[in-house]
């Protein structure tokens, strides 16, 4: 198994003028991965987040600042114009890793628990070590 490799990246919220933690995970991966500028992503999460519909278990609507849901998610990426890949189904466990050696190279927007993490050439980007050491599962990827 090789080491997981990670490297500190805000996706461009220092520079766009967010200080602060906050759970912009899905923000962040966005533009790290894409390129866009953290701003624009931003904006486009609200603008999406607009459409999405409140029920009894969603009373609120995906906002950057406090976390995008999977449907809003799969809209934004559709969007932008990235492909969904799952990796894990239902009943059949764990078989792909957050880790070089199981995920392709280029740049991919990874769905782990309740945490999407850019990945550049099996690199995770972001502002935590989400690997886990290697053994967090990923439930599916996007590419472009």
């Amino acid at each position: 198994m090789s080491k997981p490799a990670w490297e500190y990246d805000d996706g461009g919220r220092e520079k766009a003028g967010y200080a602060g933690r906050t759970g912009d995970c899905a923000c962040r991966a966005i533009a790290i991965a894409s390129g866009m500028p953290y701003q624009e992503v931003y904006d486009l999460i609200v603008d999406e987040g607009k459409r999405d519909r409140l029920t009894k278990k969603r009373s609120r609507k995906s906002h950057p600042r406090t976390g995008v849901y999977a449907a809003t998610m799969k809209r934004i990426m559709k969007r932008i114009g990235w492909t969904w890949v799952p990796t894990m189904f239902v009943g059949s466990g764990c078989k792909v890793h957050l880790r070089s050696d199981e995920l392709p190279s280029g740049k991919i927007i990874c769905n782990v628990s309740k945490h999407y993490v850019a990945v550049v050439d099996g690199v995770a980007r972001d502002t935590y070590d989400p690997t886990r050491e290697g053994t967090r599962c990923v439930y599916g990827y996007w590419t472009l």
